[in-house]
């Protein structure tokens, strides 16, 4: 992963992705250039990889993290979408006017 050329490292965190689905764990030096590589490059899907297939107590501290940060995200972003679906459904429904 410290190849010059991006598309290079692409492959590169691609295996360490592909590792963590396959093995449910990686070694603490893949877990440390897929942090030092950081989630918005190309190790953004190895790291989302990383986060659905390695179980949490397997996971190195700043991964821990992440994940907890994820989590509370895409909980609120549900959240969110569900009330932005609900209002207008409301609103027909208080006007009468159903689908």
């Amino acid at each position: 992963m410290r190849l010059p050329d991006q598309e290079e490292r692409g492959y590169a965190c691609t295996a360490a992705g592909t590792a963590a689905r396959l093995n449910r764990r990686l070694t603490p030096e893949l877990f440390a250039a897929l942090r030092a590589e950081g989630p918005g490059g190309p190790a953004g899907d190895a790291i989302g990889d990383t986060l659905a297939f390695v179980p949490f107590r397997d996971l190195p501290p700043w991964f821990k993290r992440r994940w907890v940060y994820v989590t509370v995200r895409g909980t609120l972003e549900h959240w969110w979408l569900r009330s932005v679906d609900a209002v207008p459904d409301g609103r027909r429904t208080l006007r009468g006017r159903r689908r």
